[in-house]
């Protein structure tokens, strides 16, 4: 299955909520969902049913997927895991999807928004503990140090990268060294952290039928 390359506002509209799939723009008044905040299709302005528990999980699902820019098949096999793991699933879920490389680089604004930085990794700019990653699904550990390659910040994707770091908020479980253009993962995420308009419990149920 093809991963999807089509107009990304149409997620957003799709979920009934923004879910920051192009970055800075999402936040502003030109974003389609500011501008359209209706379900895409013809029939989108007109007045739709209440949902099916079924359909609520459904979409709860999709929502994450869309975020992370997972496959089905990608995104059952975290769940899976998260399910053997010790503690609350849900928990779990979230916390590996977090501490994948892609999403990390992402955080730490590196790149704009998570394709960006998946396509960032992917083509070998970014590096873990000094050496040259690039397997978008890495997860990283406590204590990893990530960063952009030397020779790869004249790059385009990173000509405004010293002032996308001035502006980055970073999540308390890494910690970002402006000056070095580093980040080290110095915590564990939880779902709280991550900030995800998605409830992380539905979709547990949905894979629990």
């Amino acid at each position: 299955m093809a991963r999807y390359t089509g107009p990304k506002d149409k997620k957003s509209r799709a979920a009934g909520v923004k879910l920051n799939l192009k970055g800075d723009r999402d936040l502003t008044a030109k974003s389609g969902f500011a501008r359209r905040s209706y379900p895409p299709g013809m029939h989108g302005q007109k007045r739709r049913r209440a949902k099916s528990e079924y359909g609520i999980q459904l979409l709860e699902k999709q929502k994450v997927k869309w975020i992370y820019g997972l496959y089905e098949r990608q995104f059952r096999r975290y769940v899976t895991a998260a399910e053997k793991h010790r503690g609350v699933t849900g928990e779990m879920l979230v916390r590996r999807l977090e501490m994948r490389l892609d999403n990390v680089v992402y955080r730490l604004g590196f790149a704009p928004t998570r394709s960006a930085a998946r396509q960032a990794v992917g083509h070998g700019h970014i590096t873990v503990n000094g050496k040259k990653a690039s397997i978008p699904s890495h997860e990283v550990r406590m204590g990893d140090v990530i960063g952009v390659r030397t020779v790869s910040r004249g790059k385009k994707l990173f000509a405004d990268l010293a002032l996308r770091l001035k502006k980055q908020q970073t999540p308390v479980w890494l910690k970002l060294d402006q000056d070095k253009g580093e980040g080290a993962v110095i915590g564990m995420p939880s779902y709280a952290d991550a900030g995800i308009p998605a409830d992380i419990q539905k979709i547990v149920e949905f894979y629990s039928r």
